[in-house]
């Protein structure tokens, strides 16, 4: 439920009204004070909470229902877009943020080489896999707290501030220290128990679409996240498994303005894990450009045909510096900028 309030409410009567109701009603408020209006969010059991008796209240203009069973993370119940600041970095503005880098950390030289190389190319975060969960078990895992001290000497370096993704919430402590984004992968998007403990903290979330996952699901699972304090959450499509076998993923492009029109949170596209081939990272990327995604996750490497992961997908520091030039008059179109 979501009560809107009269102009002229001020901020001590807003406040004695969220205790009121917290008292009476035994439910969590969450107050957003914006330019013109300001909205009390109700959030819990409001079966008991009468929509007659609340618009009887003086401080109230009017009262809307939310029926969607996500709550905190509704348009509804924040209309204006939320800004994810991560530094000096901000994602759900004007600019398109591009994020880059390899899809597993293999060595510090690797990763001082390309952070340096991204950057001067516009990249504003870098990327990088030190623990990384597979398909086989076989299969490169990652340097783990090794690839994460790397990451952070790479940050030191070039300035970026630095994403990478945590598979277990014992490894939280070392995403605290290292980390400035820390990333959900996929594979863990309905990990509950990891969710919450994300949700305790005060650090910038990136939440990846799982592979056969609805667009309600993904927003339930960012308001596992919000319900524990956590509101600083990045969304991002990095497509689904179908039928269609050209692709590694089908890169669901309509998810953006869906997305857009049921949640404030920022909404980023993987165009290299939805594709899987280098050569299609700059045709989803400009398509993700002009459809209003705020950000992009490309996975960049200095020799892919040698990457330890993801190396078809990867493109090279050379043809990312390409790629990031004929994006910029997509973003332009559309009153937009990297």
């Amino acid at each position: 439920m979501i009560l809107v309030l009269k102009n002229g409410v001020t901020r001590e009567k807003t406040e004695n009204l969220c205790e009121f109701l917290q008292k009476n009603y035994g439910v969590q408020t969450n107050t957003i004070y914006g330019s013109q209006t300001t909205i009390i969010g109700l959030v819990g059991d409001t079966s008991a909470v009468g929509v007659e008796a609340m618009q009887m209240l003086e401080e109230v203009e009017r009262v809307m229902k939310v029926q969607e069973p996500y709550k905190r993370a509704n348009r509804k119940f924040h209309p204006d877009n939320t800004i994810v600041r991560i530094g000096d970095v901000e994602i759900g503005g004007d600019k398109i943020v591009v994020c880059a880098g390899p899809c597993s950390v293999e060595s510090e030289e690797q990763v001082l080489g390309i952070a340096e190389a991204v950057k001067t190319s516009g990249a504003t975060l870098f990327r990088g896999g030190a623990f990384k969960p597979r398909t086989s078990p076989y299969a490169f895992q990652g340097l783990k707290a090794e690839g994460l001290m790397y990451l952070k000497r790479a940050k030191a370096k070039t300035g970026l501030p630095v994403v990478s993704e945590i598979t277990n919430a014992s490894q939280l402590e070392l995403f605290l220290e290292f980390v400035d984004l820390i990333q959900v992968g996929a594979r863990n998007m309905q990990n509950f128990e990891l969710l919450k403990e994300l949700g305790r903290i005060s650090k910038p979330i990136l939440l990846k679409r799982g592979f056969a996952n609805s667009v309600d699901e993904m927003l339930m699972s960012a308001e596992y996240i919000m319900s524990g304090g956590n509101s600083q959450i990045i969304l991002c499509e990095r497509g689904i498994r179908t039928f269609e076998t050209s692709t590694r993923n089908t890169l669901d492009i309509s998810a953006v303005p869906v997305l857009k029109s049921r949640t404030h949170l920022p909404v980023v596209v993987d165009p290299s894990h939805a594709g899987g081939a280098a050569w299609l990272v700059e045709p989803l990327s400009k398509a993700a450009v002009a459809i209003g995604a705020d950000g992009l996750i490309i996975e960049v490497h200095n020799d892919p045909k040698h990457a330890l992961s993801d190396g078809n997908q990867s493109l090279t520091p050379e043809d990312f510096d390409g790629v990031m030039n004929r994006l910029r008059p997509v973003a332009e179109s559309i009153g937009r900028y990297i």
